[in-house]
């Protein structure tokens, strides 16, 4: 298929495109798939285009190597995989890392500076939040934060004192980094307030980053609604196997340009035999994940009406009309992975998850098969007691992310599970 991406002028759809976009086999002796490019370096044809790619690779000429240079700034697999990733999201370019969190940190040091402030919405992933409040501020890096739901005001004011802040140190605002919906308790974000405010308030060069990987790339496309720069763990959905560890961001090539700079100094590229996963994943990523998600509102319709469940934070279930909102105008599905608050506290929960016999106790999401976890002591353990009083991170909130197994097969472990809290 190569590079085509219209059939008579109408473009194709990502799910057709994933099956060969991006690679011509006639290139690799006919093969069907891309193999599996295993080197560290790549033979130029001239010393004169070996240099004119270098000009590229350091930004003395502007638009990138033209080729194939060294394993830490591009290769076969990864440029594959970054053209596909890149259509899910509508966007210009894509980057592929060794892992989300990878992704995540080089991005932030890439547009922050000494002095600078980022300000984000909460809660997020503990490994992002602190990377934010323990290791960029051993650089005077500063942060502000605001609930995942506020409205347009609320963020606006916010961002008015981080740019007091900012001021003060001799800084600027330097991203508005958000998560939506919010891990663990899959509170929404409002990407457009958040837009409107940072374009009312702040110079329109600080990019709005969101990290989609609850939702993505099938259920939410944040670029859609403003955001500049979409952040995956490919780990999750994408990967969708638990097999691999990977994370990418997706944006204009002007937001992609730096960070793909830093990038290749830092290394973190992801490596080609798990860039090579993810192209299988991709194949099938819409298939596993309408599949987890007619499961997810299953399972959730049953559990809705348990004696021992308090509540649920399911996005098919949202109660909330500011969150209901949000997800009508920002959500094309409730995804598969939500939170389940059990009547009780931490031995309840416990109880509960060590009783699964078909879910697997594990961290983690997005895989074909369900996992369920404690964030509070586990994936959320080093954030403080009162923060996640505040965030709602509760000692009886479970994490479960629903597989592809049977529905009626989960609900009745669901089932005997709950029989012993």
């Amino acid at each position: 298929m190569g590079k085509s991406t219209t059939i008579n002028g109408r473009p194709l759809k990502p799910a057709t495109l994933m099956m060969g976009h991006g690679f011509d086999p006639t290139l690799s002796e006919g093969s069907l798939k891309p193999p599996i490019f295993l080197t560290s370096t790549f033979a130029f044809p001239s010393a004169a285009e070996g240099k004119r790619h270098f000009e590229g690779i350091t930004g003395k000429r502007p638009g990138g190597a033209d080729g194939l240079v060294y394993s830490r700034f591009n290769a076969p697999n990864q440029e594959i995989l970054e053209d596909r990733l890149a259509i899910w999201d509508g966007a210009e370019s894509a980057l592929s890392f060794s892992s989300g969190m990878t992704a995540i940190c080089v991005l932030m040091l890439t547009y922050c500076s000494q002095g600078d402030v980022i300000v984000h919405s909460g809660p997020l992933y503990a490994a992002s939040e602190g990377f934010v409040a323990k290791w960029l501020s051993k650089f005077g890096i500063r942060y502000l934060d605001f609930p995942a739901g506020a409205a347009r005001e609320e963020i606006a004011t916010v961002l008015e004192q981080a740019k007091a802040m900012a001021a003060e140190a001799g800084g600027k605002v330097a991203m508005i980094y958000l998560e939506s919906p919010a891990n663990p308790t899959n509170a929404l974000v409002d990407v457009e307030a958040v837009k409107a405010a940072r374009d009312d308030v702040l110079d329109p060069d600080c990019p709005i980053a969101i990290d989609n990987t609850f939702l993505g790339p099938l259920w939410a496309r944040p670029l859609d609604q403003g955001a500049d720069i979409v952040v995956y763990s490919l780990t999750k959905y994408v990967g969708g196997h638990s097999d691999l560890v990977a994370g990418s961001i997706a944006g204009a090539t002007r937001w992609m340009t730096p960070v793909r700079m830093l990038r290749n100094t830092m290394g973190g590229i992801c490596d080609p035999n798990t860039a090579w996963m993810l192209l299988r994943s991709l194949e099938t990523v819409e298939l596993r994940m309408q599949r987890a998600g007619e499961n997810a509102a299953k399972v959730c319709a049953w559990l809705q009406g348990h004696p021992k469940v308090a509540g649920l934070g399911y996005l098919g279930m949202i109660s909330d009309p500011c969150q209901q909102d949000i997800y009508r105008r920002h959500c094309k599905g409730a995804g598969s992975t939500f939170s389940l608050l059990l009547k009780g506290g931490e031995a309840e929960c416990f109880r509960f998850l060590d009783a699964l016999r078909i879910a697997k106790l594990a961290v983690s999401l997005g895989g074909t098969e369900t996992l369920a976890s404690h964030p509070a002591s586990m994936t959320h353990l080093s954030v403080p007691d009162a923060r996640k009083a505040e965030l709602g991170i509760s000692d009886n909130l479970v994490r479960i992310s629903i597989g592809i197994e049977d529905a009626d097969d989960l609900i009745a472990d669901f089932e005997q599970a709950l029989e012993a809290v």
